[in-house]
């Protein structure tokens, strides 16, 4: 380049939007993983959203509506972490997303304004753990890089069964992937400080590499202009700094620029037409923008641009939604905490506003795929055609040309999925690849063992079931959501909780009308909480229960929403009664005292039929029954040989399970016998376990630990205990016990533990696989119990199906569980079963002891002004 060079770039300004301009009401998530946190087309914007463990995806638009605001909704994507997300560059409503959950999900998106698919168009999974990146191809349509955690995959989703090649394994964590820009290429960045560039269809390994990154802290890697690579990265010192590689020789940079030093990553984003570079640190409050040049001095720096807010995720707007007119070359979308802000970058022109500026914007890259997959993968190197950016020569949108979806699977071991949700766009660009008749070819090395053989798609004519067969079970609970409600209904400044009490203890207890907390002040004191009075709690002090001895367990009478029970460490029961409209003043004297254990309790239970009878086990290694009616105990039962976990009634009643240190579960009928009447093998691990009745009282669920301390539930036949479990899933290692909820209508099972994040949800089905895995639900700090309120608290408008409070270091948080519908006019019948009416006794502890047996009466949850979604739904 010659000396006298002067860029028309170099003036270029960065101007923030002012803030009626911000897309608010954003809840950005923070988390450590290798993706930008928000993607963006001409359309639409996806960011990452806040929900610990990050299966959350955000939503919104890159205009605002018609009322000039914009609308931000949320989709439950994973399992577990969102790592990583792209836009495919052929259309722009499809969106590709990958996570911890080791799967990647391709998701048909609607304007935020509707509602948003429940299910993913595909499902890729390529049991590899962990994945880390996804990015679609530049040229062909239906092509994915996916990174895992150390190796590369090429997948074509019209192929779903295996990838197209797994090229050759990093040998430490795979930081970071690029497609250059003509499609022919494929470099990595990794934490063994190596970079690589791969040409898949001719080998699996690398054709360069290069150790030549100065530290294993986080990098990116970009390409940009012709052969220039670039990356971000850490030096000796804990400097950030920019270089650029020859990519045909990587064993020293051409240049490099140093950004001073700081932790956060920086994020680069590269136009080509222009060869303007952003650079956005995260945390950082500042962006930096260069041009890059293929000569001296090949970096320039352009402008440095203060922000109003911290950094949690950057994207570039594609160059079809820039405002030519204006001179504007680059937009910026930063991600914050609570907004998207736009960052315009325009070239100062005298005329600018009336006149296209032609040598600002040459022609750029269209939205047309320039092959298939396959093509691509035959050796095709077809480029995308180029449009112009003028206004008036720029194509009117074509209405969106109708096309035939084959069945939504998912890929490897994947389930059949419903129908798009109405109103959404259906792009006419493919998925997969258009030409699937195509010949498939080999591996790209005869070497490898890899075969590109794939299995054919099911034709038409297969039945239901045999699809069904194939792809395994689905759950209309699958991507059920977990929603933190809003503040106003959340008790806060809730000082000195007991953050200690017993493995056998749920931490706290509630009912529809109050809270009952234990507080960690001398004399075993509970405060009692009204659900009706939410909002902070005074600085003074305020009325609780003096339970005189250190609390051990509690519970609410389920028919009696002011009477609490509460366990000792004296082996003493206290009952207490809670006048109308709750505490004013502190309660001293029970209602009732109980007592015959000979030590400490270990846990208390209420029948779940009949009003004033009441279970408790104890260190002494009895279980006993007692009547509040009379005050006394009414049963003994004996045979446990170690410390009593858990006890749980069944569904009718009649008997009771527990599960114990010994290894063991026992199934009593209190009054036929004192002595277990089955016992058979529990948990080896001797860490804690819970145990409850499910699927109509046939099965039984125990959260346990395995001999090497992970996290286990089984599923136990009630009426075959002598045998093992039927199903075991692992549930990760943790020091806390899993404690679950069951909601008999829906079979869905709800589980965590004290100090977790993570919710686990699962329907239990009574056939094999036993435990559907749904999306999991993550709380933004670590939660300290969650217990659960009547249905009758759902929202069924909402298509609540469980709504549970959530307790905290300082505060009680309601936390609704939702299930996706696109119709929530109509009531959920297919959701909504009959409800047993559980808070009202089906009969006395006098005539159940007696030999009776009662059940509840069942009544509906539907609205009087919904109708039914099966009488409006033909099927």
């Amino acid at each position: 380049m010659s000396r006298f060079y002067t860029s028309k770039f170099k003036n270029t300004t960065p101007k923030i939007a002012k803030k009626d301009g911000w897309i608010n009401n954003v809840r950005a998530g923070s988390f450590s993983c290798q993706g930008n946190h928000i993607k963006a087309t001409s359309k639409l914007v996806a960011f990452h959203g806040e929900q610990a463990g990050g299966g959350m995806l955000g939503l919104s638009s890159v205009k605002p509506g018609s009322d000039g605001q914009w609308t931000v909704s949320h989709i439950s994507c994973h399992s577990d972490l969102m790592t990583d997300m792209d836009f495919s560059p052929f259309d722009e409503n499809l969106l590709a997303t990958c996570s911890a959950d080791a799967t990647v999900k391709l998701w048909r998106l609607c304007d935020p304004e509707l509602e948003q698919p429940s299910s993913p168009e595909l499902t890729l999974q390529p049991d590899q753990g962990r994945l880390e990146l996804v990015q679609f191809h530049p040229t062909a349509s239906g092509l994915l890089a996916v990174g895992s955690a150390k190796s590369p995959l090429i997948w074509d989703t019209g192929r779903q069964d295996v990838p197209l090649a797994a090229l050759e394994p990093h040998s430490d964590q795979l930081q970071s992937l690029s497609w250059k820009r003509d499609g022919a290429l494929l470099a990595s960045s990794c934490k063994d400080k190596m970079l690589r560039v791969f040409d898949p269809r001719a080998q699996l390994t690398p054709v360069q590499s290069a150790k030549v990154l100065q530290t294993n802290k986080d990098s990116r890697i970009l390409w940009t202009k012709d052969d220039l690579l670039l990356t971000t990265s850490f030096d000796m010192m804990r400097s950030r700094e920019v270089r650029l590689w020859d990519s045909r020789k990587l064993s020293s940079s051409v240049s490099s620029a140093s950004l001073g030093t700081s932790s956060g990553m920086l994020i680069p984003l590269f136009d080509e037409d222009t060869g303007l570079l952003v650079l956005a640190g995260l945390g950082d409050t500042f962006m930096d923008c260069f041009e890059v040049s293929s000569s001296e001095p090949f970096l320039s720096q352009v402008s440095h641009c203060l922000l109003d807010n911290s950094t949690r995720g950057a994207a570039v707007v594609p160059k079809l939604a820039l405002d030519v007119m204006s001179c504007e070359v680059m937009r910026v979308l930063q991600l914050t905490d609570n907004a998207i802000v736009p960052i315009s970058y325009q070239v100062p022109r005298k005329n600018s506003g009336h006149e296209f500026q032609d040598d600002l914007y040459p022609d750029t890259v269209g939205t047309t795929p320039a092959m298939s997959a396959d093509e691509w993968w035959q050796g095709g190197n077809k480029q995308v055609g180029k449009v112009s950016l003028q206004p008036d020569k720029q194509p009117k949108p074509k209405a969106p040309a109708a096309r035939h979806m084959p069945a939504k699977v998912e890929a490897a071991n994947g389930r059949s999925k419903g129908d798009p949700a109405r109103g959404c766009s259906t792009s006419s660009s493919p998925l997969s690849s258009p030409s699937s008749s195509a010949a498939q070819s080999g591996s790209p090395s005869s070497t490898s063992g890899l075969s590109s053989g794939f299995l054919p798609s099911p034709s038409p004519s297969q039945s239901t079931k045999a699809i069904q067969n194939m792809l395994g079970p689905s759950s209309k609970f699958r991507h059920i959501q977990g929603a933190l409600m809003h503040r106003d209904t959340h008790i806060t400044n809730i000082r000195n909780l007991n953050l200690t009490t017993p493995g056998e203890c749920d931490g706290f207890c509630v009912n529809s009308q109050r809270v009952a907390v234990p507080l960690a002040i001398s004399g075993g004191q509970i405060a009692v909480l009204e659900r009706s009075q939410p909002g902070r709690l005074p600085e003074t002090a305020m009325p609780t229960i003096q339970n005189s001895v250190n609390v051990a367990d509690l519970s609410w009478d389920p028919f009696d929403t002011h009477r609490l029970a509460v366990a000792g460490d004296d082996a003493k029961i206290r009952v207490w009664q809670v006048p109308n409209g709750g505490l004013r003043e502190t309660l001293t004297e029970p209602e009732l005292i109980m007592q015959g254990h000979t030590e400490k309790i270990y846990s208390i239970k209420f029948h779940p039929l009949a009003s004033g009878l009441l279970v408790s086990s104890s260190y002494d290694l009895t279980v006993r029954l007692w009547s509040l009616e009379s005050g006394e105990q009414v049963k003994l039962l004996t045979g446990h040989e170690e410390q009593i976990f858990s006890m749980a009634w069944s569904p009718d009643g009649k008997l009771l399970a527990t599960v114990c240190k010994d290894g063991k579960i026992r199934i009593y009928d209190p009054r036929k016998s004192t002595a277990p009447v089955q016992e058979g093998p529990g948990p080896e691990g001797h860490r804690g376990a819970r145990i409850l009745w499910v699927c109509e009282g046939k099965y039984l669920l125990v959260s346990g630990f395995d001999c090497h301390s992970q996290r286990q539930l089984y599923l136990h036949p009630a009426d075959s205990l002598s045998s093992r479990a039927i199903a075991i899933v692992d549930v990760g290692i943790s020091p806390s016990t899993l404690i679950p909820f069951y909601d008999p209508d829906t079979s869905v099972a709800i589980l965590t533990g004290k100090g977790d994040t993570r919710v686990h949800i699962y329907e239990i089905v009574p056939e094999d696989p036993y435990f559907i895995e749904c999306s999991s639900y993550n709380s933004p700090e670590l939660h300290k119990g969650l217990a659960f309120l009547p249905k009758t608290e759902c929202n069924v408008r909402d298509v609540e199906i469980a709504v549970g409070l959530m307790l905290t270091k300082a505060s009680i948080e309601p936390v609704a569980f939702r299930v996706p519908r696109v119709k929530k006019e109509f009531f959920q019948d297919d959701v909504y079963t009959d409800t047993a009416e559980w808070w009202k006794p089906a009969l006395t502890a006098s005539a159940w002891l007696s030999g009776s047996n009662g059940q509840h009466k069942k009544i509906s949850l539907k609205p009087k002004d919904m109708t039914p979604r099966a009488e409006h739904f033909t099927y």
